[in-house]
């Protein structure tokens, strides 16, 4: 990709962001009252679905569930963007602020520090702890942000994203959906279309320029970031919260189908993408089976 081509993408991307983006806070009516009784997830999206102690549930611990899931996922949401935005200010601390690259990803930057309030709001407003990242995945983290490097980091980003991104979708969509929930997620997904398509062509251009040992290493990372982003999103509080053994729980979820099915489902574009680069072969394939987001 000539830097031709990149400093137009840059200049639709930032057009594209001055016509169509969100200030949450004058956006999101905060005030307004959930609505009882009420999924914060499509139903069957809910990690314990159609399992034996979904089926001795009652319906307001399956609400109940299903509010912990959007909790921990929106956490989760929090930490990869944080690393984005430190990766992101990385990239961009020797570049030419007067070219549009730099000025789109200082761009994305501001746009990621509204979403990660915007879910902060969305765990506060609902009442639920932030779940975060165990320990050591947490300090995993904290070394990518810092000596992460090249197309890998951007590929993890976008796991992160585009799973989200699915997920979001399809519940921006579902009337069952609170309210409050669809309203946060039509504004991430309509803000993270711009990140996605960033991201995925700084992926395409580093890889065409990778040699063969960097492929491998970028293989390998790759297919570790698939495996811990994928094994972030549910914590086990969250079944601890509504009455249930957190380890029988979540063994319950690793094991159902329709979750697995999820996993697979949530992942399907991005897996497609990035196979088609490379990124899902090589050292990192025994990560992305672990991961559950490929067959």
């Amino acid at each position: 990709m000539t830097a031709a081509i990149r400093e137009k993408t840059a200049e639709r991307l930032l057009n594209s962001s001055a016509k169509n983006s969100y200030d949450p806070d004058v956006d999101i009516d905060w005030e307004a009252p959930l609505v009882e009784g009420m999924f914060y997830l499509p139903e069957h999206r809910v990690s314990l679905y159609g399992t034996r102690l979904w089926e001795q549930m009652t319906h307001e611990q399956r609400v109940e569930l299903s509010k912990q899931e959007v909790a921990s996922i929106a956490t989760a949401g929090i930490w990869f963007e944080m690393i984005l935005m430190q990766m992101l200010l990385r990239d961009t601390y020797s570049s030419d602020p007067t070219t549009r690259h730099p000025q789109w990803a200082l761009t994305e930057i501001a746009d990621e520090c509204r979403h990660s309030v915007m879910f902060g709001r969305l765990v506060e407003r609902i009442g639920v702890p932030a779940y975060r990242a165990p320990r050591l995945t947490h300090e995993l983290g904290r070394f990518i942000k810092t000596f992460g490097f090249g197309p890998s980091n951007y590929a993890a980003i976008l796991i992160a994203e585009e799973i989200l991104d699915r997920y979001q979708r399809e519940g921006m969509r579902d009337e069952n959906v609170q309210p409050l929930v669809r309203m946060v997620s039509r504004i991430h997904v309509l803000e993270e279309a711009r990140h996605v398509t960033f991201a995925r062509e700084e992926i395409v251009r580093q890889m065409a320029a990778a040699s063969p040992i960097a492929r491998a290493w970028h293989q390998f990372i790759t297919g570790a970031a698939a495996k811990v982003i994928a094994g972030t999103l549910v914590r086990p509080q969250c079944y601890a919260a509504v009455g249930l053994n957190p380890r029988e729980a979540a063994r319950e979820a690793r094991r159902n189908p329709h979750f697995r099915e999820t996993l697979r489902w949530s992942g399907e574009r991005l897996v497609d993408f990035l196979d088609e680069v490379g990124l899902t072969k090589g050292p990192g394939r025994p990560w992305w089976r672990r991961s559950g987001l490929i067959g």
